[in-house]
């Protein structure tokens, strides 16, 4: 693999990987257009160094936060927290409360596990990489017109904890937003807007960690090409930079009202992606 392979593989899915566009999408088409096989084989290692620089990204965006999310549950769990901490209702501290949450939102993918060949499968089906993103489309279009939430983490409760995270795990489906279709889904909940996209984030962190552990295993057992290793790393490291100020895009537009302005860039591309499939 090329140095400037690596390098724009690495820009696509730091890009595409937090903006509501599909990074599955982008790099199945590009893989099944241009017979790139980096996600195979020798080049497996590659797709996990992506997949673990983005999540590096959410990581060092929200470091604050995830250091006290696991220092309040460590102290909990040690029984080191004071009694006061909790609230005047007697709820959990918000950021015990938060690990709670994401932790309940990642169990729906176990049920993903008994189809998770027939997903990776649809990878290499360029068409229904391009149907998936007209669906994306089609969720970013409800999400503006769907009004402004009250919820928090304070107030979420554990069905729309369930329901936010069943969306991620039908977001498996290659060409489906997982932050888009999350996103969505807990603004039908009634969740605040900025809280739905930060929450979405955060529930990505055991998944992308999970998907990292079982792919690296795969990685190791087909065999790693150490020569390539140097053009992986720099991969990695664009993809988590690139990753970074994506992440800080998206915030930015989601404040400006502009985040369901996406759907037609991903109704522009499924359409494409399905008038390729037909006349390649």
């Amino acid at each position: 693999m090329s140095v400037f392979m690596s390098i724009f593989l690495g820009l696509i899915q730091g890009i595409t990987e937090f903006l509501p566009i599909s990074s599955s999408g982008h790099l199945s088409i590009i893989q099944n257009l241009f017979g790139l096989e980096y996600a195979e084989g020798e080049h497996l290692l590659f797709d996990v160094l992506l997949h673990l620089g983005t999540l590096v990204s959410i990581i060092l965006v929200y470091r604050k936060e995830l250091k006290e999310m696991l220092s309040d549950t460590f102290a909990m769990l040690a029984g080191r927290m004071d009694s006061d901490s909790a609230d005047a209702e007697g709820r959990l501290p918000t950021s015990v409360r938060t690990v709670f949450l994401i932790l309940v939102g990642t169990l729906p993918l176990f049920l993903i596990l008994p189809v998770h060949g027939l997903l990776e499968s649809l990878f290499y089906k360029t068409g229904f990489i391009g149907f998936a993103l007209l669906i994306t489309g089609v969720l970013l279009f409800v999400s503006d017109r769907i009004s402004e939430g009250r919820k928090t983490e304070k107030t979420m409760t554990v069905r729309d904890v369930l329901l936010i995270g069943l969306a991620q795990a039908i977001a498996t489906i290659p060409g489906l937003s997982r932050a888009g279709t999350t996103f969505t889904v807990a603004k039908a909940r009634g969740v605040r807007s900025r809280y739905a996209l930060k929450f979405s984030f955060l529930l990505s962190i055991p998944a992308v960690l999970g998907s990292v552990l079982v792919s690296l295993i795969s990685a190791i057992r087909n065999g790693v090409n150490w020569s390539a290793i140097p053009a992986y790393l720099i991969g990695f490291v664009v993809a988590a930079v690139t990753g970074y100020f994506a992440i800080g895009l998206v915030r930015r537009l989601l404040e400006k009202l502009q985040y369901g302005k996406f759907c037609y860039y991903c109704f522009g591309l499924g359409l494409l992606a399905i008038l390729l499939s037909l006349i390649l």
